[in-house]
Order: C-alpha cells, then structure tokens, then sequence
C-alpha cells in the first residue's frame, strides 16, 4: 500500500491514523502507518508536551504527526477583538443552560462531585488555544500538521513550512479543496459524509475523485467510511495518495475511552445508528444517535449554538454523561464504519487485515483485467 506521498513521508503504508489516544497514534505508526494525535482535548501545553514526550519514545523512530482544530469562522468581538474562554462563556443564553440542566435531570444524571472539574472541554476549538498547542508542537520532530475545520492562518502554514512539516486540512467538497490548495495546503484530505466528527454532504465515493481533480498534482488523501483494505484499493484507485482513518481505532486495545459501557456500545452499534448533529461541537459533526442528541435536535428545543459556545456549554455535562455511564445519553463522535467494528483488537491486528483486504482487492482486480498471478 505505497504510493508516492508514503515513500516521501517513509512510511510503509499510506494509511493515516487520527486518534485521540497517543498510545493508538505510536501504534499506527509503528505497524507502518502515520499516526497522527489529535490536540483539541489538550487544555495545558504541558500536558501535550508531557504526551507527546511519551510518544517520541515509543514510535521507534517512525514519523507522526499533530491535529489541530482552527475554525476558518470564529466568534469575534466588536473590531474582531479576540475573545477570552470568559468572554465566549457570557454569551450563552441561560435558556440554553436550562435546557441542559432539565435534560440531564431527566435522566438522573448525577453531579460532578464538589471541586471536581469537567474533564471535557471543547477550548481547543478557540484559535488561541491551537495556537498555544502548535507552540509545544513545533519543538517535537513531527511530520504533518493537519487542521480539521479548514485551511489553517496563512501565518500557521507559513511556521509548519519553516519547520520542514507538511500541512494536511480536510474537505468536505471539491471547492473546499481548491480553497485549500489556493492557501498552500501540502495534502488534501477529502472527507465524506460517512465520517465520524466533523463532516460534510457529499459521499466518500463521489467526492475523492472530485477533490482528486480540483488539486491535481497535490496529494490527496481519502476520509470517510473506510475501514477494510478493499476500501483503501478502492480509494486508490479513485486517485488518492492514501486514506485518513479516525473511528476505526475507537475499539483497539490501545485505545482508552474510560468507559466500558461505551466500548460495549460501539461494538452493537450498526452503520445506521449514527446521526450527523450539532448537539456536540455546534457544527455538524457524525456521532452516535442517543437520546442526547435527539433532544438537540427536537424542532421543540432551543437549538444549538454556533461553535465554540456549544461545545463550551455542553462540557460539564458530557463530563457527567460519560463518568456515569448514563447508557440513554452516551455517545461519542463515530463514523458510519462502526458497523464493522465487532470486536476489540490490537492497532497490529487490524493494519494486519486492512493489508490482507488490500491484497484480496488487487488480486480480484487482477483477474478481472486478465492479469492473474500479478500483484
């Protein structure tokens, strides 16, 4: 599974592992992949530099690589002051806050214990904090620097340039990525409807080749509802460079969700059971459905709020939804793919059958092109 961006980045095969988790990131990146971890849980530098410490050290020597989330549209001030986390909080409405609070007292969802802070927090959406992040990033040898929610400052680019690291931004249209291209994105990564988190409208199947074509000759890298190796030959030969895979890695054993209940809940769910809400973030974002986001998106509610607000009013009670392991309520962001994710296993073990999927695709389309034995 090489193509022309792997062997620039040295990497055995073009498959891109998004992950919260540093331990799956290593993983993906030790079984010949590109880990790449995702910064927006990370509040403190030091607690990103204390992680990613950790991961220089069990990579081997393999490349990796950062995302960050750096909104193109932000909430601003008056003369587009910028905004402290204080000042984004004043501006949620208390009819808001007393939706949350009737929700989860619904369902009898208990408090946090006295002083104990919420251990979600959606900060990282703010620009400030990213860019706090890429301070601490940029003194670690990583490769790519990716951002989930379009092109990144020109200024940003310009910094991950100087330090020799590639720029990655997702798409989610062919438009979007020939904005990106224009701004001086190094990779493309075309993510379709069927994605966990973030995504857009249109279909991995349609959109890979549309982007393929708006950026050529820049790398493309395909997103969306991939999760076997006859996937990855199909995006190649669509045109990408290599896939970018998230949610399938939410039930390896490297993985660490601290919550049972919700790794058992993944492994049920089936690829229809997910909903495109922005019950989480404030953007439309693919998670599983539960009776959180249903209420979300109740014509008979509130609303949600544009991003950050709603991620920052939300925090504490997904916080308390999932310490409690409150089963109506609990969720996470997850792509249409969690239909194929039965069981937990090593980060090894499924590059192990995405490379055996892989192979059976190329063999098959071998023998349809009358080339038998050829691989």
């Amino acid at each position: 599974m090489q193509t022309e961006l792997s062997k620039n980045l040295g990497i055995e095969h073009a498959i891109f592992g998004f992950t919260p988790f540093p331990a799956v990131a290593a993983a993906i990146s030790r079984a010949g992949g590109f880990g790449v971890l995702g910064a927006v849980r990370y509040t403190a530098p030091d607690d990103l530099a204390r992680d990613l410490d950790w991961m220089q050290e069990h990579v081997d020597g393999a490349p990796y690589g950062l995302d960050v989330v750096m909104p193109a549209k932000k909430v601003e001030g008056p003369d587009h002051q910028k905004l402290t986390e204080a000042d984004v909080e004043a501006m949620i409405p208390e009819g808001h806050r007393q939706f949350v609070r009737d929700t989860l007292a619904k369902h009898g969802v208990p408090e946090l214990a006295e002083g104990e802070a919420s251990g979600w927090r959606i900060t990282g959406w703010m620009e400030q904090v990213a860019r706090s992040q890429l301070d601490v990033a940029f003194d670690y040898p990583i490769k790519l620097l990716a951002n989930a929610l379009g092109s990144p400052p020109a200024d940003v680019i310009q910094r991950a340039h100087d330090h020799d690291v590639l720029v990655a931004a997702l798409a989610g249209s062919a438009r979007h990525a020939r904005k990106h291209a224009d701004a001086g994105i190094d990779i493309v990564v075309a993510q379709g409807y069927e994605a966990g988190g973030h995504t857009g409208e249109i279909a991995s199947m349609v959109l890979t080749p549309e982007a393929v074509d708006a950026v050529a000759p820049l790398p493309v890298l395909a997103a969306g509802g991939i999760g076997s190796g006859e996937q990855i030959a199909a995006a190649l030969a669509l045109g990408a460079q290599g896939v970018w895979l998230g949610s399938l890695w939410l039930t390896t054993t490297e993985a660490d969700l601290h919550s049972r209940a919700l790794t058992a809940k993944l492994l049920a769910a089936g690829s229809g059971d997910t909903v495109r809400s922005r019950a989480l973030t404030g953007k439309p974002a693919r998670q599983l459905r539960t009776e959180w986001t249903d209420a979300w998106d109740d014509p008979s509610g509130p609303g949600t709020l544009p991003m950050p607000l709603q991620g920052l009013l939300v925090a504490e009670a997904v916080s308390r939804i999932q310490k409690y392991e409150v089963d109506p309520l609990l969720g996470t962001p997850v792509g249409q793919i969690v239909g194929r994710m039965t069981s937990e296993r090593p980060v090894q073990a499924v590059f192990d059958d995405l490379t055996r999927g892989f192979e059976r695709a190329v063999d098959r389309i071998n023998r349809i092109a009358g080339r038998s034995g050829q691989s």
